[in-house]
């Protein structure tokens, strides 16, 4: 393929796709899922083309048929599918035979879970790391591995972090120039409210009120505000609000085409915490999309850095960089099989922004900072957790805008997201 940026999910799949009968590369559109799966395939059946699932309705046989590794590409576009696959793993397929790419099922749509026969794989918009943009110096898995060495520079800036934002992780999108890249947002949402939500079973009878929930819940990014209070947001001054399950409707849409990534709350797996909040934080596929839902670009944002505007530092440009933050830490713990929740006590005394989760149950916390300092305030939290859960806490990491990565002299490593990788 001409022009292929290497992915981190590459990695992975190198490893386990030619064991693997069956996997699926699960996300949302644009994010290069069929690149990446087009590598390693030597036959591709692409179900968005009614020709090709005419054929494959007719005769499902041609999955075994076909020299692997066969890639089902839009796979929801002809749901039985998914259960072809399943029973050809069933039936014998050799290693490495099937690689499933594209959303979740339409509501309605009855499909075995593919459970212990197609093992699934989430891709996600560009990583910073993916954006080669700058070199990292410090490994999200030596960290999980209990590395401590730590260094390096980058010159990128504030100016710098809110252009990624606003840039997306969508490959295609990108490397456009800023208007065209504006135009290129607001076509993908429209295609969502218009194409995407009825095709997954979901009607949408009013489109605007949809839009507005979409840019309430945009505006919820990186918090844990309850659904009620979203849908108050959206539909403020409506006599005729939709219903409650009208708003899970949008949710569980949004849901099955992977355009919601949120962050679950950390459950610990020994008995250090109690009172835990249990509410998920929000956040879209990528923070590109909640700044366009907003209508800020980067001058917009920039401007409300510096307290021009009603939007303050701390509040949306914080929580769209800890947006990007977070977007890229999924990605490297996946890769280093671990999980990523964050931390919140019920009474809000203390949250860490981001816990990942070794497998063994111990983790580094993580804590998103839109400064180029880091001071004593912002480890408390850190140092908190280190107090709770002692040698199960392997590291503590403050990630910000600034200049270098060094460590606080209380233990805590102060990272530049640029210099943060998997």
């Amino acid at each position: 393929m001409i022009d292929y940026r290497r992915r981190i999910i590459d990695n992975t799949l190198d490893e386990l796709q030619p064991h693997l009968r069956a996997l699926s590369i699960h996300g949302p559109k644009g994010v290069g899922k069929t690149a990446t799966a087009m590598r390693r395939a030597a036959s591709v059946i692409d179900l968005s083309l009614p020709a090709q699932r005419e054929i494959v309705a007719a005769d499902p046989s041609i999955l075994t048929r076909l020299p692997g590794p066969v890639l089902v590409d839009e796979w929801q576009r002809l749901p039985e599918m998914w259960d072809h696959v399943r029973r050809a793993v069933d039936a014998g397929s050799p290693p490495g035979h099937f690689i499933v790419a594209g959303s979740s099922a339409p509501r309605g749509a009855v499909i075995h879970s593919g459970a212990g026969r197609i093992v699934p794989m989430r891709m996600r918009p560009l990583s910073i790391a993916e954006r080669g943009i700058e070199t990292p110096t410090m490994s999200l898995a030596a960290l999980l591995d209990g590395n401590r060495d730590l260094g390096g520079s980058t010159a990128l800036r504030l100016t710098d972090y809110v252009e990624e934002i606003t840039a997306s992780g969508f490959p295609a999108i990108r490397g456009l120039p800023s208007r065209v890249r504006r135009a290129e947002l607001d076509a993908y949402l429209d295609n969502v409210v218009q194409r995407e939500f009825p095709e997954q079973g979901y009607p949408v009878r009013r489109p605007a009120v949809l839009r507005a929930w979409l840019a309430a819940y945009a505006a919820a990014t990186s918090t844990t505000t309850v659904y009620s209070k979203i849908l108050d947001a959206a539909t403020a001054g409506l006599a005729n609000k939709p219903a409650r399950g009208t708003t899970l409707a949008y949710r569980d849409a949004l849901s099955s085409l992977w355009l919601l990534d949120a962050i679950p709350p950390w459950i610990p797996s020994r008995n250090h915490l109690d009172r835990l909040g249990q509410s998920p934080k929000h956040q879209l596929a990528d923070p590109a999309l909640a700044a366009r839902l907003l209508g800020l670009d980067t001058a917009a944002l920039l401007r409300a850095e510096q307290g021009s505007t009603e939007l303050s530092a701390g509040t949306i440009l914080g929580a769209l960089f800890e947006h990007l933050a977070a977007l890229s830490i999924h990605t490297y713990a996946e890769a280093a099989e671990a999980r990523v929740g964050h931390l919140r006590t019920r009474n809000n005394d203390h949250e860490v922004d981001l816990i990942v989760q070794h497998a063994d149950g111990r983790v580094v916390g993580i804590e998103v900072k839109l400064a180029d300092r880091v001071e004593d305030a912002d480890t408390r939290h850190l140092r908190w957790l280190h107090d709770r859960i002692g040698k199960d806490l392997i590291d503590a990491v403050v990630i910000y805008a600034g200049e270098r990565a060094y460590r606080r002299r209380d233990g805590v490593a102060v990272v530049p997201l640029a210099l943060f990788g998997p």
